[in-house]
C-alpha cells in the first residue's frame, strides 16, 4: 500500500514539476540570448523581468482560441494533446538519483518512478511518438505552410531518429543491459560512458537538437520561410502545449543525454548526488540554448544530407568499432 501511495505521489511530483519547467526556462533562454547579443532582453516586468514568463503564460490563458474555418476541427483540438503526452510519459522511467530516506518516517525511496528493463527502448519509442501531433497539427490547419512545416517534421524525425537509436547502443553493448539505472551504475567512480564513446556522444547531441526541433535543426518551424511552420495557425493555449512540448523535450533530451554519457549523479562525494545530476542537465541546457543563438539554420537539403550521410554512417561505424574492441 505504501508503494502504490509513493508512486502516486512521484507521478503527480514530477507532472507539477515538468509543467512548471518552461515558466524558468523561457526567462533563462531570452536572458541567455539577450547577453549574446549584448542587449538586456526582458527588464520591465517585475525585477530584471523575472516576472515575464508569468504574464506571458497569463497572456496566453486569456488570448482568444481561433480554430481556421476550413481547418479539420477535431484533428486541430488534438493534435497539441497528441505532442505534449509523450513528452511527459517518458518521465515514468528516468531515474534522478539514488535512493533517499525520508526524515520522518525513515523510509528509503527510490528517485524514479519506475526502473524497467527496457528503459531506452522505452523513452526512444515514446519520445517518437510527439511527430504525430506535430504532423496531424500541420495537416489538420488546412493551411499550405503549417502542411510544410508538418511534412519537413516527419522527415526530419525519422531521419535522426535512426542516429540517435543506433548511438545508444555503443552504450548499451558496453554496459549489458538497457536499464537507465544499471547503466548509470556502471559508471561510478568516474568511469563515465563520454571517454569510451566520444563519437557516440557527439552524434547523440546533434541528432537530440534535431529531434527536439532545436536551432540549428528548427525546420519545421522555420520563421523565415514557414512563417513558424507546423503551428502558425494556433494561438492561445493549444500554441502553449507546443511550446511546452519542445522546452519539456529540451529537458528530457539533455537528461537523457547525462544518464547515458555523463555518469548520471556520479560526481565528488562532497555534493549529493541529486545536485550533481542537476548541474549536468543544467549545463547541458545552457549549451543547448547557446548553440540556438550561435549557429545559422541548415538549409532544408544540408539538414538531411547531415542525417543520412554523416550521422547515419558514422553511428555504424561507431557499433562496428565497439564491438570489435569488446571482442
Amino acid at each position: 500500500m505504501i508503494e502504490l501511495l509513493l508512486i502516486g505521489i512521484k507521478v503527480v511530483v514530477v507532472t507539477l514539476i515538468v509543467f512548471a519547467l518552461p515558466l524558468p526556462l523561457t526567462y533563462i533562454e531570452r536572458k541567455v540570448a539577450g547577453h549574446i547579443q549584448v542587449r538586456l532582453g526582458p527588464y520591465r516586468v517585475g525585477p530584471h523581468g523575472i516576472l515575464q514568463p508569468f504574464a506571458d503564460m497569463v497572456k496566453l490563458m486569456f488570448k482568444e482560441d481561433i480554430i481556421p474555418a476550413k481547418a479539420d476541427p477535431w484533428l486541430f483540438r488534438i493534435a497539441p494533446v497528441i505532442a505534449m503526452v509523450p513528452a511527459f510519459v517518458v518521465f515514468a522511467t528516468i531515474p534522478f538519483g539514488e535512493k533517499v530516506t525520508l526524515p520522518i518516517l525513515n523510509y528509503e525511496v527510490n528517485l524514479y518512478i519506475s526502473n524497467m528493463d527496457t528503459g531506452i527502448l522505452y523513452i526512444l519509442a515514446i519520445a517518437g511518438l510527439s511527430v504525430y501531433g506535430i504532423i496531424l497539427g500541420g495537416w489538420a490547419s488546412n493551411s499550405k505552410y503549417p502542411l510544410l512545416g508538418g511534412l519537413r517534421s516527419s522527415a526530419q524525425m525519422i531521419s535522426y531518429e535512426l542516429a540517435l537509436s543506433f548511438a545508444c547502443i555503443g552504450v548499451v553493448m558496453i554496459v549489458n543491459s538497457l536499464s537507465l539505472v544499471d547503466i548509470v551504475k556502471a559508471q561510478s567512480g568516474w568511469h563515465w560512458n563520454i571517454l569510451y564513446q566520444p563519437v557516440g556522444f557527439v552524434i547523440f547531441f546533434i541528432a537530440g537538437l534535431a529531434e527536439i526541433n532545436r536551432i540549428p535543426f528548427d525546420l519545421p518551424e522555420d520563421e523565415g520561410t514557414l512563417g513558424a511552420g507546423y503551428h502558425a495557425e494556433y494561438s492561445s493555449m493549444r500554441f502553449a502545449f507546443f511550446m511546452l512540448t519542445e522546452y519539456v523535450a529540451m529537458v528530457s533530451m539533455s537528461i537523457l543525454i547525462v544518464l547515458l554519457f555523463l555518469g548520471g549523479w556520479d560526481g565528488p562525494a562532497f555534493l549529493p548526488g541529486i545536485v550533481w545530476f542537476l548541474l549536468k542537465v543544467a549545463m547541458l541546457i545552457y549549451i543547448i540554448i547557446w548553440t540556438r543563438f550561435t549557429y545559422p539554420r541548415y538549409r532544408y537539403d544540408q539538414l538531411m544530407s547531415i542525417g543520412w550521410k554523416i550521422l547515419l554512417p558514422l553511428s555504424l561505424a561507431n557499433i562496428l568499432i565497439t564491438g570489435l574492441v569488446i571482442i
